[in-house]
């Protein structure tokens, strides 16, 4: 089994002991991203739709540096602070994987680092 870290700048640095994305076995799998900026490393203000917006291209970002894509996406977690942001972060998410529309779970969850409102990790096709 030949194992693949992946690295960009495109999202941000990883903040603990893992990586942005492991390739094997044809598949991508992604670490969650919370919406931190790329460039500052600082958590993105504006709630729901702009945070979930900043993961979603930080994954993007993940994607193209593996060689694959949000179209490639089979399966995809989202945790949220709040369920109440079901709806908004629904609207976004279908911007960016509405036509591929893999498998998803989302669940709500305590707390996320650094204050985040929500978290997404995928699986995609490489």
């Amino acid at each position: 089994m030949k194992r693949e870290a992946i690295r960009t700048d495109a999202a941000p640095k990883a903040i603990g002991p893992y990586e942005q994305a492991i390739r094997v076995n044809g598949l991508v799998y992604t670490a969650g991203q919370i919406p931190l900026d790329p460039k500052t490393g600082n958590l993105v203000d504006g709630g729901i739709t702009l945070q979930t917006r900043q993961v979603l291209e930080n994954l993007k970002g993940v994607l193209e540096a593996s060689g694959s894509s949000l179209d490639r996406v089979v399966k995809a977690t989202v945790f949220l602070k709040n369920m109440a942001d079901f709806p908004p972060m629904n609207e976004v998410y279908a911007e960016y994987l509405g036509d591929s529309k893999p498998a998803r779970s989302t669940v709500a969850v305590a707390e996320l680092p650094r204050g985040a409102l929500i978290e997404i990790d995928l699986v995609a096709v490489a």
